[in-house]
């Protein structure tokens, strides 16, 4: 998988703290959650790149990675 692109995002800290109860809801984290919402919004709006790898699988990596 090629490397994550760090980015910063501003939020409004109500709007932080919304995404960050629903990405702890579905077991995930924030930054997995944002990700999840962004690549279903391109998806919807025709706009998802077609190179773009797979998400994360969820969870600790197992033993050995």
């Amino acid at each position: 998988m090629s490397e994550r692109k760090p980015v910063l995002l501003r939020l409004d800290p109500a709007v932080h703290e919304a995404l960050a109860r629903w990405a702890a809801d579905d077991l995930r984290s924030l930054n997995a959650h944002i990700e999840l919402l962004l690549r279903q919004a391109l998806k919807k709006a025709g706009r998802a790149p077609r190179d773009a790898g797979p998400l994360p699988k969820r969870g600790r990596p197992a033993k050995g990675d």
